[in-house]
């Protein structure tokens, strides 16, 4: 990877964070001074200005671990454990509910109804428990018929009624999923709701779940705050290496207001060993993805608190500059990779992974990452939580199979 890669999408995505990333592009392909900005209303066509996601969202999901299993009493001890156990001042804020939370038929007005045996006191009064306590509510729908679970109704045809009613019960973000939906192209289903999410005055950040059929990093950041570029992730090391490798392409295209999103978080599920969950939280948040929880925290052990408490690392996920990190060394078939991104003040997020199967050296020269040629640099360990001065140009560590190591660098000042 070259320097120049590094410096120029840093200018883009620092437009971006602004909004007028676009004006850049537009103004080069045209020749125009890159001086003149864009009017509003221009702006309003190629980003979704809802306010929100000027870094990627924090929180919590039912389905990877509960799949339809869910239920009121549920959801009030997810936003207690959430705020008890520290992980809500760390920025997880969002609890979501996924599928299955509605009763299958809308009401004689069509409006879509809680399921009555599990959410029998309604989901206003579920949204104003969980805003009591410092954190926003989530709920699910599909852009098809029915959802995917066929257990709820979906909001296809009802786009504007259905983000009435949601507004209306104090929700704050949406996720939109795919299934039964007639065929009909995801250009055509998913603006209608995103139109209706912003009629409804309330802010309500959009997740659209259409498992990157077409390309959305591509398009979607006019019509949502997140777009997953992939099918679900399932708890194993072959889905969730597979499925970073596939989000890796659309790096380019992440920035504050609109993420590509890999799919909910699988630490704590029980499928990996602590090394793959490891490495599965650093690469989320070098790639800038959504940081949902999908296990149960009610239950957690200390292991999996550990990783998914780590300060340093959810900052890295949390800059400022919002630039998503990728791949920049490939594993050239030995399974050794290098992923690195830069984050505000000139200094640059590292990942070194060995995906081999047997212990193995991984090293990032300054080339591979944009630093100058005899740069010196302050190395933080963001999982030992401890600093070394490194003069060499390159960064190295021994790694066991299938783990990681996370670093900030963070050049040092004459």
């Amino acid at each position: 990877m070259e320097v120049g890669y590094w410096s120029s999408f840093w200018r883009c995505r620092l437009a971006m964070a602004i909004g007028f990333c676009i004006l850049v592009v537009l103004n080069n392909a045209s020749g125009s001074a890159a001086s003149r900005l864009l009017s509003r209303e221009q702006v309003q066509r190629y980003f979704f200005e809802n306010g929100l996601g000027q870094t990627p969202p924090m929180g919590w999901n039912s389905w990877n671990h509960f799949g339809c299993d869910i239920n009121e009493s549920l959801i009030r001890e997810t936003a207690d454990a959430m705020v008890s156990t520290g992980l809500a001042a760390l920025g997880y804020k969002y609890i979501n509910l996924d599928d299955c939370w509605a009763e299958l038929n809308r009401d004689c007005k069509g409006n879509m109804v809680p399921n009555a045996s599990t959410f029998p006191s309604g989901i206003k009064a579920l949204a104003h428990y969980v805003h009591r306590k410092g954190l926003k509510l989530g709920i699910y729908s599909d852009a098809g018929n029915q959802t995917c679970s066929k257990r709820m109704p979906g909001s296809l045809g009802h786009e504007e009624q259905d983000a009435k009613t949601f507004a209306s019960w104090g929700v704050d973000y949406l996720k939109y999923d795919n299934c039964e939906n007639n065929g009909i192209n995801v250009k055509i289903r998913y603006p209608p709701m995103s139109e209706a999410l912003l009629k409804t005055g309330r802010p309500i950040f959009f997740s659209m779940c259409e498992w990157g059929w077409e390309d959305p990093a591509t398009w979607a950041r006019s019509v949502g705050n997140s777009w997953r570029t992939t099918g679900d992730i399932e708890d194993n090391w072959i889905s969730m290496t597979s499925i970073a490798d596939a989000n890796d392409r659309w790096a380019s295209y992440a920035g504050p207001g609109g993420w590509n999103d890999p799919d909910m978080l699988e630490v704590g599920n029980g499928g990996m060993t602590t090394e793959e969950y490891r490495a599965h939280f650093s690469i989320w948040a070098l790639a800038k993805a959504p940081l949902l929880v999908g296990c149960d925290i009610r239950a957690m052990d200390n292991t999996t608190y550990e990783l998914l408490s780590n300060p340093e690392v959810i900052a890295v996920n949390q800059d400022k500059l919002g630039v998503q990190g990728k791949k920049v060394q490939p594993n050239n078939n030995d399974g050794l990779e290098v992923w690195a991104g830069p984050l505000h003040g000139n200094k640059v997020a590292v990942v070194l992974w060995n995906r081999s199967s047997s212990n193995a050296t991984v090293t990032a020269s300054w080339s591979d990452i944009g630093l100058e040629p005899g740069t010196v640099v302050h190395a933080r360990d963001l999982w030992e939580h401890s600093t070394q001065t490194l003069v060499s140009g390159e960064i190295s560590a021994e790694l066991d199979s299938h783990a990681c190591k996370m670093y900030v660098l963070t050049p040092r000042k004459c």
